[in-house]
């Protein structure tokens, strides 16, 4: 789960783009380039992942205000606000892809497949020349 690959073979990457890519970093594959697997189970299925980033987000609030209240001794209201504000758009495209991720694979119905994970892609096939 946490290096983002297809639920059912685990080695199909489920974005095309890095999480550093700031403009296409929530690009998703339609289904698993290795296995084939259909990412979205159903229409509007990820609009649920926007609960998870809210949750993860909210986490990240709490947590900042935390370590800032003990590591910075109880700063003024505007570090607060400017701090949180930083972590959270600079974690903005993780949040957004694990989001999906975490949505994917608890409530897709998708499990694990060994057989899956054990054959070659499609296309990893040597290409000699004749």
């Amino acid at each position: 789960m946490l290096a983002q690959k297809c639920p059912r073979c685990h080695r199909g990457p489920l974005f095309r783009h890095s999480a550093l890519h700031l403009t296409k970093f929530d690009d998703m594959y339609e289904s698993c380039p290795v296995c084939g697997q259909h990412y979205e189970p159903e229409v509007g299925f990820y609009w649920g992942a926007m609960y998870i980033s809210y949750g993860f987000s909210t986490a990240i609030v709490v947590l900042t205000g935390v370590l800032l209240f003990y590591l910075a001794n109880d700063p003024p209201l505007w570090v607060y606000i400017t701090s949180v504000a930083v972590v959270v758009l600079a974690l903005t495209p993780l949040l957004f892809r694990y989001a999906r991720v975490v949505m994917l694979y608890f409530f897709g119905g998708i499990r694990y497949d060994p057989r899956f994970a054990e054959t070659p892609p499609p296309h990893s096939a040597d290409k000699t020349n004749s």
